[in-house]
């Protein structure tokens, strides 16, 4: 029997999204459909992110072709992925948000809250509409980056629930669980508390509409990482390192983890942070760019977050230097990106340039999966 496109879409058209209640052909949710030999291939998205509804979405499509089709030996493999993109509040989790996009890294202290923060507040000066969440559970920095420590976000009724509202600073939208801890209180959570914790900044909060939003991730590749993966539409992963070997191999299991087939999250590109060192007296007179080589100091090692994204075939996005003043400005809660045409403003210009680049790459709908070379055969 001959696999037509007729039959296997007369077959997804019986597959139900259990939340909006219409087959998912309809909902335009089927984004490949691509047959070799005794195999077929289906991409879908998904309204729920979460494994369990992945699985159950899966699983129906399989039962339906194979029903339908009535072919033995019949293989079906279906791959899912949050629904992104701005669909008109198609998506059930943070409809009207267009990407979410994590930040991690595999390795503490190698600057990844800071590059987070910069790039927040750049975009948010660029004009886009940007949200920012702090899922550092344990050690979240946020508040004092944006000098909003004092403040506590406000409820209120939204459609007969009480929602969480986002602290704003700087042009930028954020929850932080810094809201609400003292600051001198150790947030002793095991991984069910804190993976709730994380969920009720996504789920409670009235997000609103926005171009993009940020995850600040702890560091490693633990609970935290899998819940939101499970929770949230992630349009993608940025991992934050140093050239430092030590990071290094920390950042590639972090890019392993995002691209583990459970998870499927496309790692947009990697970031090299501290990079280089330049003196006061380097910098008198100079743009931040135009230091030559020669007084350029590589404290942490020379271009191996770079080496490494060429290895991983990852996009390597840009190199920030060690510039002291981003330190200074992170600390008094105003990021360095808003100080003007200074060092640190100019450090973070590439960053910004790249990640424009990659949002308007994703487009409205996020990033479309293409099938595996080998499986390019569309159905006639």
């Amino acid at each position: 029997m001959e696999i037509t496109e007729q039959a296997l879409y007369a077959a997804l058209s019986k597959v139900i999204d259990p939340d909006l209640k219409k087959d998912i052909v309809s909902l335009d949710l089927i984004q490949d459909v691509t047959v070799d030999g005794d195999t077929v291939y289906v991409i879908t998205e998904v309204t729920n992110p979460a494994m369990h509804a992945r699985k159950r979405m899966e699983e129906a499509i399989k039962f339906q072709i194979k029903q339908a089709l009535r072919i033995e030996g019949l293989k079906v493999k279906v791959s899912t992925r949050p629904v992104s993109g701005n669909r008109g509040g198609l998506r059930k989790v943070l409809p009207f948000v267009k990407h979410v996009i994590a930040v991690a890294s595999g390795k503490g202290g190698v600057g990844k809250s800071t590059v987070t923060a910069n790039l927040a507040a750049g975009l948010a000066a660029r004009g886009l509409k940007v949200g920012l969440v702090d899922a550092d559970i344990y050690g979240p920095s946020m508040p004092l980056m944006f000098d909003v420590v004092k403040e506590r976000p406000r409820v209120k009724q939204l459609d007969g629930k009480n929602v969480i509202v986002p602290v704003e600073s700087y042009g930028v939208q954020m929850l932080s669980i810094g809201f609400f801890a003292d600051p001198g209180q150790a947030i002793a959570w095991r991984g069910p508390m804190a993976s709730k914790a994380l969920d009720q900044l996504f789920k409670d909060a009235d997000w609103g509409e926005l171009d993009v939003m940020l995850v600040d991730m702890p560091p490693g590749t633990g609970d935290i990482h899998l819940q939101l993966v499970q929770a949230v539409p992630l349009s993608g992963a940025i991992i934050v390192s140093t050239p430092q070997p030590v990071a290094l191999i920390d950042a590639r299991k972090g890019v392993a983890l995002f691209q583990m087939d459970a998870l499927n999250v496309p790692v947009l590109g990697i970031v090299e942070n501290m990079s280089w060192f330049a003196t006061d007296e380097a910098l008198k007179g100079r743009r931040l760019m135009d230091i030559p080589e020669d007084e350029r100091h590589y404290i942490f090692g020379k271009q191996g977050a770079k080496a490494l994204a060429e290895e991983l075939k990852v996009p390597y996005m840009a190199e920030i230097p060690l510039v002291q003043s981003i330190r200074e400005a992170a600390d008094v809660g105003r990021p360095a990106i808003l100080q003007g045409d200074t060092p640190a403003a100019q450090a973070y210009i590439p960053l910004l340039d790249s990640m424009e680049r990659i949002l308007a790459g994703l487009g409205e709908q996020g990033p479309r999966k293409t099938a595996d070379p080998a499986h390019e055969m569309i159905v006639k």
